[in-house]
């Protein structure tokens, strides 16, 4: 570590308290109170306003968004080409952990509670609603491939990448190279330097990012209690209603805050082992004794339809498609990963170590996507399997956005009924409750500045979450969709935070294979 990064590192920690750095602390916790505050106030008056916000971004940054996103994938994929690929992460020869313990964390937290809260419903929804890249009959046979090609875009290579490759990069060469912490503004620093770093404004930039991975986070946890309340009412004529939401919501929330609390090393790595266990294993018995032939060529046929179709889908503008269409699927999924961008790559950063440039960013941004795509056929193949034969019709529920319907009625059509649908319901509690724990480690890190932050910051922020979600639903389940399409709002900041890695990403990359002997060092002149 030089001399000057562990200036900027003890700078910066020297403005954090015990309970993480006050501009973080106050302006998270700040937004938090105002949403709640306001909403209690005037529900239209927040609901409006979002609303009115969430469609200018998406008009106007929208194409801004998915740029973005293409340029952080293709410029990842060189990257693992090249001859800095082969730098390690953390200056360690060897990996913390095994590839099983390291891929079950990925896959469980980056996107895991929002892609399988939509993996039953959405395919379904593209094949009875044709999406403007396509032009065949909605509810054909010859709409299955293009209903899943659409939902793997959304939930494919460009939403992991820009989640932990480029980004993960440049914090791993920062952080356990130079000494700077794992926050947000840290992947600034290359660009605006010292004096930004330990400022106000590198803590309003972290807590912008904080800002939009609770917006992100909440909302996730506030649907799945209504799923899960909704699940129990149909299933064993439970009422569905707030008292219901609040035990399912108290019952996660003491999931993820202890696993959180425990660590990476126990908790965190535990749950999310489990809950690959638990997938793989639904997975199975969908595919032994589901529609096999059926889901087999739909795989195929949609995955060679995303990849023949895949410039189509991810440009596709305002000028090309329906206005509410690309506000509503494209840019809102693609800023919501946006959303989570800084966090995820701190997370990624962190479980890494003694992984290679290349691995890291194949296991987030190929393998991950991969294993969606399979997830995503498996659940929303069959759905439109059954849609398909009229054995289900979801019609309805899909137009009015009710996903926590579509998932219910898929799972209840899948072999085994009843016992299907509540292991699936147990996947998404413990898929969300991954989310949660992770995001929360996540948040305390950004306040802490270093990656081992105290028990109590990182409790503390689960149960801001789980707070904030049951508060909301207690509003009305309209609030908690406010909140999510707030999440297309704070994308514009982060954005910004994930713009310098398209070349800031390559430059960490060759910088470590120099200072592990990969390549040769640049000559003196050249660094001065």
């Amino acid at each position: 570590m030089s001399n000057d990064s562990a200036k900027s590192h003890s700078s910066s920690q020297s403005k954090t308290s015990r309970w993480g750095d006050p501009v973080v602390l106050g302006v998270s916790i700040g937004f938090i109170v105002l949403f709640v505050a306001l909403s209690l106030y005037d529900l239209d008056m927040v609901a409006n306003g979002i609303s009115e916000g969430f469609a200018w971004t998406a008009k106007t940054l929208g194409t801004f968004f998915q740029m973005l996103l293409l340029l952080t994938f293709f410029i990842a994929m060189a990257l693992t080409v090249s001859s800095a690929s082969g730098a390690r992460i953390g200056n360690r020869h060897t990996p913390e952990m095994s590839n099983f313990k390291w891929l079950s964390i990925i896959m469980c937290t980056l996107l895991a509670g929002g892609g399988v809260f939509f993996a039953a419903g959405e395919p379904v929804y593209h094949f009875i609603v044709t999406p403007p890249a396509f032009d065949t009959e909605p509810g054909t046979a010859e709409a299955v491939s293009n209903a899943l090609a659409q939902s793997f875009m959304h939930w494919g290579f460009l939403a992991w990448a820009v989640l932990g490759s480029l980004t993960a990069v440049v914090l791993a060469h920062l952080h356990y190279v130079k000494g700077h912490p794992l926050r947000p503004r840290t992947l600034l620093y290359p660009v605006l330097g010292e004096k930004f770093m330990s400022g106000w404004f590198g803590g309003l930039v972290d807590a912008l990012c904080v800002i939009a991975v609770v917006a992100g986070t909440v909302g996730p946890i506030g649907f799945l209690a209504t799923q899960v309340a909704y699940g129990l009412h149909e299933l064993f004529s439970f009422s569905e209603g707030f008292g219901t939401q609040l035990i399912v919501l108290v019952g996660l929330g003491v999931v993820y805050v202890t696993s959180a609390v425990s660590g990476i090393d126990r908790g965190i790595q535990l749950l999310s082992r489990f809950n690959v266990f638990l997938a793989l294993a639904i997975a199975a018995a969908i595919f032994i004794f589901g529609p096999t032939l059926f889901l087999t060529n739909a795989f195929f046929q949609g995955f060679g339809e995303y990849l023949t179709s895949f410039f189509t889908m991810a440009t596709m503008t305002t000028e090309t498609a329906p206005e509410w269409w690309m506000q509503w699927w494209t840019v809102f999924f693609f800023a919501w990963f946006i959303g989570y961008g800084p966090l995820m790559a701190i997370f990624v950063a962190r479980i890494s170590r003694g992984r290679t440039v290349r691995q890291m960013i194949l296991a987030v941004a190929v393998m991950a996507p991969i294993a969606t795509t399979v997830w995503f056929t498996l659940l929303g193949g069959s759905g439109i399997y059954y849609q398909l034969n009229g054995a289900i019709d979801l019609a309805d529920a899909l137009n009015n956005f009710q996903f926590d319907v579509a998932t219910l009625t898929v799972a209840q059509a899948l072999p085994g009924g009843t016992f299907m649908a509540l292991a699936i319901l147990l996947l998404t509690t413990i898929f969300v409750a991954t989310t949660g724990d992770s995001m929360s480690y996540a948040i305390a890190v950004v306040g802490s500045g270093h990656d081992d932050p105290n028990a109590f910051i990182r409790a503390f922020w689960g149960i801001a979450m789980a707070v904030m979600a049951g508060i909301l639903l207690y509003m009305g389940s309209g609030q908690i969709s406010a909140l999510q399409q707030f999440i297309v709002i704070t994308a514009i900041p982060v954005s910004l935070v994930l713009l310098p890695s398209l070349w800031t990403g390559p430059q960490a990359a060759y910088a470590m294979a120099r200072e592990q002997g990969l390549l040769p060092k640049e000559k003196e002149h050249a660094r001065s």
